[in-house]
């Protein structure tokens, strides 16, 4: 069977459709010009969101990179489900990435990771799977929200699972069927709260605690890809996906056991690479090869 090759899949919101949407608007345009900034493209009221796919072995196209709008990847998903179609925003049209914002990779019902999961230790306990909120997804460039008095927080970038299609009961045989792709979780961590909770919802689903992004990758073989942090300019130890006690399949027959998967849900796989602490001010990166980076800045949390 011939191997399928890489795609991007990204979920994001159009800018200002004032100026250069689509690819024929840019035709002519002056690379250099201020007009092309993304300053200049405010962001459109009402929360729009489209799909968009980008097939290319590189993830490049020239000197600015083109997308191709698509009509959701999760079918039946209402949360999942585009924006009505505009001028310059149809299914088949191409669009620049700097005509568009990323969000984070899907809405997900259920944002789920395995506990322990950092080797062969984590093997040798039984599985045991924690569930994040999903109000704590951001997409890149959003800010990580420190609380005050939270002491000591820690990011994990993992190599996160999309789930395609609603799934119950997978096997080993059919588990990797109900997957779409691969993106990054950053899987922010408060570990004095996750002491004192031992169910880690307070430690793990605080506002903003789970960045995603930046698109789905589909088409890769997730077993053996790095992982790593880069906190502040700083890269960290990494390791590999290879380094994780339960394996993507297993993982998804062990959740799939005791609940029902829903079209957008993240799993997240775990973090075997090594983390620093999290303060005001640092931006964090989150790499798997691969995919590529995931970068959030930290915040204060403010009040809403």
């Amino acid at each position: 069977m011939t191997p399928v090759p890489p795609r991007r899949i990204a979920r994001v919101r159009p800018l200002s459709p004032a100026r250069h949407n689509t690819a024929a608007d840019n035709t002519a345009a002056d690379t250099s010009s201020v007009e092309n900034t993304r300053a200049d493209y405010p962001p459109v009221p009402g929360g729009e969101q489209f799909f968009v796919a980008n097939d290319d072995a590189g993830f490049s196209s020239g000197d600015r990179t083109l997308w191709t709008v698509i009509d959701s990847p999760f079918p039946g998903s209402h949360a999942n489900t585009g924006s009505a179609p505009r001028s310059g925003w149809k299914p088949g049209d191409t669009v620049r990435q700097e005509s568009f914002t990323f969000l984070a990779p899907s809405v997900p019902a259920n944002v789920l990771g395995m506990a322990h999961n950092t080797g062969q230790a984590g093997r040798d306990l039984p599985p045991q799977a924690f569930h994040k909120a999903a109000t704590s997804v951001i997409g890149p460039g959003e800010a990580i929200e420190l609380a005050a008095g939270l002491g000591l927080v820690e990011p994990e970038a993992e190599l996160a699972a999309v789930i395609g299609r609603m799934a119950k009961g997978l096997t080993l045989d059919n588990a990797r069927s109900a997957v779409l792709g691969f993106t990054i979780g950053n899987d922010v961590t408060a570990r004095d709260l996750q002491k004192s909770d031992d169910l880690w919802i307070s430690a793990k689903s605080q506002d903003t605690f789970t960045p995603a992004g930046p698109w789905i990758v589909t088409g890769i073989d997730e077993t053996e890809l790095p992982i790593g942090i880069v906190h502040n300019g700083t890269a960290l130890a990494p390791a590999s996906t290879a380094d994780l006690g339960w394996k993507l399949d297993e993982i998804l027959v062990y959740l799939t056991s005791f609940m029902t998967l829903h079209p957008g849900d993240l799993v997240l796989t775990g973090f075997p690479a090594s983390t620093a602490p999290l303060r005001l001010g640092d931006i964090v990166t989150c790499r798997v090869g691969g995919i590529g980076e995931l970068t959030n800045p930290v915040t204060a949390a403010g009040r809403k």
